[in-house]
């Protein structure tokens, strides 16, 4: 994972608590994160603010173990060894990519069902920074 300053950190938001998303007014696709210009069309940089609802599907994962985490995480895999990380299609159409908690890693299943949480991902230059994780649905 690249470095993340605290002025993007901040300005980042509410895509990271909230699941915002923007919805094209020219194709309806939903963007997430947010784009100047829309990246399913290419024709359009009008959005509409939507709410997403954190619920999806496994599209793809893979285990990330002994020395192929990011350094941000290095603590998280001395702690608990290989962690899941998923991209997810989320009900709305984006594709994200994110954590899965709560699960034995070699439980994760591709189309497995899940919905994001707020959690604590990492800490850097002091500041604890959040964001979404998946957790398998009904958990």
């Amino acid at each position: 994972m690249a470095h993340v300053s605290i002025p993007m950190y901040w300005r980042t938001i509410p895509q990271r608590y909230s699941l915002v998303g923007y919805k094209c007014k020219k194709c309806g696709s939903v963007n997430f994160p947010p784009k100047g210009v829309c990246k399913y069309c290419s024709a359009s940089s009008e959005f509409e603010e939507v709410k997403l609802s954190g619920r999806g599907k496994v599209h793809t994962f893979v285990l990330i173990s002994a020395g192929g985490a990011p350094p941000e995480f290095a603590e998280q895999e001395k702690a608990g060894g290989q962690y899941p990380v998923a991209i997810v299609q989320l009900e709305e159409g984006p594709k994200v990519i994110g954590q899965i908690a709560d699960i034995n890693p070699k439980d994760v299943k591709i189309d497995m069902p899940v919905t994001t949480e707020l959690r604590k991902i990492y800490t850097e230059e002091g500041v604890i920074r959040y964001g979404f994780k998946f957790v398998p649905a009904g958990k």
